[in-house]
């Protein structure tokens, strides 16, 4: 979190995309049928998502 609140909004715009792309790209492997390399990366994943959210709707 503290990484996030001293980055602009810029990048934080950058890294949403980021995450949001590898997350596509995990899931898309478990749809496909093959194991996760890492299970817990998923909900990493998610929640990195939800804490830049939050810090860009806050300010």
């Amino acid at each position: 979190m503290k990484e996030i609140r001293e980055m602009k909004k810029e990048d934080l715009q950058k890294r949403l995309n980021e995450l949001r792309l590898e997350l596509m790209k995990e899931r898309a492997q478990s749809e496909v049928g093959g194991t996760p390399s890492n299970p817990g990366r998923v909900r990493e994943l998610r929640r990195a998502i939800a804490r830049i959210l939050t810090k860009l709707n806050e300010g």
